[in-house]
């Protein structure tokens, strides 16, 4: 079926294209694409996965409009692809690691996106409305834990206060688990998926057996040639394709390492609290952190806490 896009559309999407490029302009030689966002910024890439998650079946590439906001809110490499197509605007995410916060970046993301579409907008103050492409954030998630496979995320779950009726907002994400093995019938749809998908789950794999990240890589990326999984593009950007898993897996590890460091003040500061209180013995709390109690007391003394006489 052939995209009926109206020409409105893709003019605004054409404008917003222009627009939208207002982020730092060293932001481009700052951070690497990611391997998926690479993969998707094929424009015939991308029609397969939007008709896969769609249930849609148009066949013209060309009737896409690419209007990625480089690099926006997000703190760290590129990895989103916003586009508009039969007047829907499309937000999609590949995320290694989920949080609540997803739906109020997404939440930003499109009202920015919004902004440039319709900020200028001569008509916003008359009484002819004003038609607004349909929005959809969809995340998809390839890390290592758990994740069911698919599941919606609210912005309103974060709200806070209570109010007399109906929220004035709210941000829904999708949230697909693209995890060789999940989602079974969207993988056969879009080979790109699939393909990425069988080729993170080899260098995972490899890279568990105990094999370095680089030699995985090149190893997967040897076997997904000779099995023609993403063999076109793996062939001609081998060098890049390894750079942005490189890339993308020292990220994924930072990221990790950064949870566990803010996990260990966190348990810390419950000692801390609970020495302080008299609630915990100096000698438990310096065998709970494994560490000596002069340690323990220069290391609460430092974070401003109080040490009792005695406890």
């Amino acid at each position: 079926m052939k995209s009926n896009i109206a020409p409105e559309v893709k003019t605004t999407a054409s404008a917003a294209q222009e627009a939208v490029q207002v982020s730092d302009p060293n932001v481009n030689r700052q951070y690497k694409d990611r391997l998926f966002k690479f993969l998707f910024n094929d424009k015939k890439a991308l029609l397969s996965l939007y008709n896969a998650i769609n249930g849609t079946d148009y066949d013209d590439p060309d009737a896409i409009e690419i209007n990625t906001i480089e690099n926006f809110i997000y703190m760290g490499m590129k990895n989103d692809l916003s586009f508009l197509i039969a007047s829907s605007l499309n937000l999609y995410e590949q995320q290694s690691t989920v949080n609540p916060n997803i739906p109020l970046r997404g939440f930003l993301y499109l009202s920015k996106l919004y902004q440039k579409l319709f900020g200028d907008h001569t008509d916003l103050y008359s009484s002819r409305k004003i038609p607004l492409p349909t929005p959809q954030f969809i995340v998809f998630f390839n890390g290592d834990d758990k994740e069911e496979d698919r599941r919606e995320l609210r912005m309103s779950d974060a709200f806070s206060g209570s109010c007399k009726g109906t929220p004035a907002l709210d941000c829904v994400t999708t949230l697909i688990n693209i995890n060789y093995g999940h989602n079974a019938e969207l993988m056969e749809k879009c080979k790109e998926l699939k393909g990425y998908a069988i080729l993170i789950d080899k260098i995972r794999t490899k890279t568990k057996a105990g094999m370095s990240l680089e030699d995985a890589a090149n190893e997967a990326i040897d076997e997904c040639i000779s099995e023609d999984v993403l063999a076109d593009i793996l062939n001609t950007h081998r060098a890049e394709a390894t750079d942005m898993i490189l890339e993308e897996y020292n990220e994924e590890l930072h990221i990790q390492n950064e949870k566990e460091i803010s996990f260990a003040a966190g348990r810390e500061s419950t000692i801390f609290s609970l020495i302080q209180d008299g609630d915990l013995s100096l000698e438990k709390g310096a065998s709970k952190l494994d560490i000596s109690i002069s340690e323990l007391e220069k290391k609460m003394t430092e974070a401003g806490y109080h040490i009792p006489e005695s406890v």
